[in-house]
């Protein structure tokens, strides 16, 4: 197995990804991003290394034999007046703000293109964990009915529009309205914002209705950036009085899986994958 170079932010993607390498023994060196990584991540051999520090963070991989690279977890768009960085990423700075206006999907794709000109192959998530992506069909017990499924293709269609657009990777729909979609806020904030939304244009705890749709944007670089659910994005889908959640098969990761679909199962939600042609 090629050594695995994680280039981690935050949240628990990360973390499932260094487990895994630990348990199926695949050799492993993570960069803790500043201000993003989590303390989880301390114990792996690694580096810590600024966000803007691109020469370092290809110098500590190399360093290490790392072989691929994997870029995992949260990090926000930063701000490129206030960073620091070092001589490779002063002169990739003016590339990424072009890209940066683009889309956040141009950013990341140069990102790729970074590492892959330095030697690296560059995998998913998806790739290094062959288990984390939705399946197709209903992850639990909880299956949608014909209303459900309805507003899933409204939602999922909303999402691939947005995602066009390079705005976001969610929608929300409920009887036939669309009651949100992402942006910069990001997931649990849109969920946030339907919660608070009049009950009957949506659902409630224990009986809702609406559907959370998230799809990668068809332009996207799938092996960065895919989009994610986990247990807390169920329980936010039910704080929000919707009846469940829909993604595209093989293209939306599963956090937890094992938690999501207890919780899911739990709450009364369904989690359903779906082929990723589906009109």
């Amino acid at each position: 197995m090629k050594k695995l170079g994680l280039i981690a932010g935050g949240g628990g993607l990360p973390v499932e990804i260094a487990e895994h390498c630990e348990r199926s023994g695949r050799p492993l060196f993570v960069i803790r991003l500043k201000g993003f990584a989590g303390d989880a991540l301390a114990p792996y051999a690694g580096a810590e290394v600024g966000i803007a520090e691109v020469g370092k963070c290809i110098k500590a991989l190399k360093r290490a034999g790392c072989e691929a690279v994997c870029l995992a977890g949260i990090v926000a768009r930063p701000d490129f007046t206030s960073l620091m960085p070092d001589l490779r990423g002063l002169k990739l700075l003016p590339r990424a703000i072009s890209a940066a206006r683009r889309g956040d999907d141009a950013l990341l794709r140069l990102l790729v293109e970074e590492f892959e000109g330095e030697g690296f192959e560059v995998q998913g998530a998806h790739e290094v964990m062959d288990d984390l992506s939705l399946p197709a069909g209903a992850l639990g017990r909880v299956t949608p009915t014909e209303d459900d499924l309805a507003d899933a293709r409204r939602a999922l269609d909303v999402a691939r529009a947005i995602g066009r657009l390079d705005v976001g990777q969610a929608a929300v729909v409920a009887h036939g309205l669309v009651l949100a979609v992402e942006a910069q806020e990001g997931t649990d904030a849109m969920l946030s914002r339907v919660a608070d939304l009049p009950a009957h244009l949506r659902g409630r705890p224990g009986a809702g209705a609406g559907v959370l749709a998230k799809a990668p944007k068809p332009i996207q670089e799938t092996r960065v950036d895919l989009p994610t659910i986990g247990p807390a994005t169920v329980q936010a889908v039910a704080r929000a009085g919707l009846a469940g959640i829909v993604g595209e098969a093989g293209r939306l990761l599963v956090l937890e899986r094992d938690a999501v679909i207890e919780q899911a199962d739990a709450l009364g939600i369904f989690v359903l994958g779906v082929e990723p042609d589906t009109p």
